[in-house]
């Protein structure tokens, strides 16, 4: 009974070999490898998400440049920042700071 089934087996495999050799190989090579279908994907992805974040770099650095720019040539510019950021005022100034918080 047991070698019925392998002799079976064998005549299957012996008539299809090639077939079975190119489907397991096609597999392993699409599915398992470095280079698979999936990982491609993943690659792709990845790549997307790359291209997005280069976008808003560069969007953040041409805005920085002119930001930079700005403080260059405007000396009202600097004194906006230095009156915004770091709370300086002229000589004959207050400043009143406002707040939202709800202690």
């Amino acid at each position: 009974m047991q070698m019925k089934k392998i002799m079976r087996f064998a005549r299957i495999f012996g008539k299809y070999k090639y077939l079975i050799t190119i489907v397991t190989g096609v597999a392993i090579v699409g599915l398992l490898d470095e280079n698979s279908f999936f990982h491609r994907w993943e690659y792709d992805v990845q790549i997307a998400e790359l291209k997005e974040e280069i976008e808003k770099y560069e969007l953040q650095y041409e805005r920085d440049s002119a930001r930079v720019s700005d403080l260059k040539n405007d000396v009202n510019a600097i004194t906006k920042v230095a009156r915004e950021r770091y709370m300086m005022k002229a000589d004959d100034e207050d400043i009143f700071i406002l707040s939202d918080d709800k202690r």
